[in-house]
């Protein structure tokens, strides 16, 4: 039904910055949020950022004020801008997009893009 496919990442200095960006195609109408989890080596995947499809954006109470999430107007792309990079940001962000079809929520994902940042 959807199908989201993320971009952007790779290796960064600590203190630099980079912009994530995640596509979907599909039934993009269904999509009620979509946002970021990441999850580093050996650790569960958390919640980055999201953001519904009325503008309300959701951060990660530890990531508030560092990294700015946006979605484009036709709805069909999320951004995420991660400033000020620490090597404990070094993960795989993975790309949500939650799918509302009468009562019933199912949540998608793209197949990630790693981070990786030096010391």
């Amino acid at each position: 039904q959807v199908q989201l496919v993320e971009s952007g990442g790779g290796l960064v200095q600590a203190g630099g910055s980079l912009t994530l960006s995640c596509a979907a195609s599909g039934r993009i109408l269904n999509i009620i949020a979509m946002g970021w989890y990441r999850q580093a080596p050996g650790k569960q995947r958390e919640l980055v950022a999201t953001i519904t499809s009325g503008g309300s954006i959701e951060y990660a109470d530890s990531m508030n004020g560092l990294f700015t999430n946006t979605r484009n107007g036709d709805q069909s792309t999320v951004c995420l801008q991660l400033n000020s990079l620490n090597p404990e940001d070094t993960a795989v962000y993975y790309c949500n997009g939650r799918y509302k079809w009468l009562a019933l929520n199912t949540d998608y994902w793209g197949k990630g893009t790693p981070v990786t940042v030096s010391s």
